[in-house]
């Protein structure tokens, strides 16, 4: 049996991520309490990296992207809906 998440749910933690983000400060280096998390970032808001023939940052184009990334703090990626540590 496949569960759906409402569009309220996607939004919510679509919105709690950002709140994250905003608050986190992003120094020019990836701080020791942040990782990368892909698969999470709505289209044109990933941090870098979004495969082949894009530049970097904002240029994935659709959201939950599975190779594109955002800076999390430390443990939250994984607990995220299709927040992975790793690439695809």
């Amino acid at each position: 049996m496949t569960k759906h998440k409402s569009p309220l749910t996607k939004f919510a933690v679509a919105g709690a991520l950002t709140a994250v983000l905003a608050a986190a400060p992003l120094a020019g280096a990836l701080a020791d309490d942040m990782e990368k998390c892909y698969g999470v970032a709505k289209a044109g808001m990933n941090d870098c990296k979004a495969g082949e023939g894009t530049t970097c940052q904002g240029s994935s184009t659709m959201d939950g992207q599975k190779n594109a990334w955002v800076l999390t703090p430390a443990g939250l990626c994984e607990k995220l809906v299709g927040g992975s540590l790793t690439e695809g």
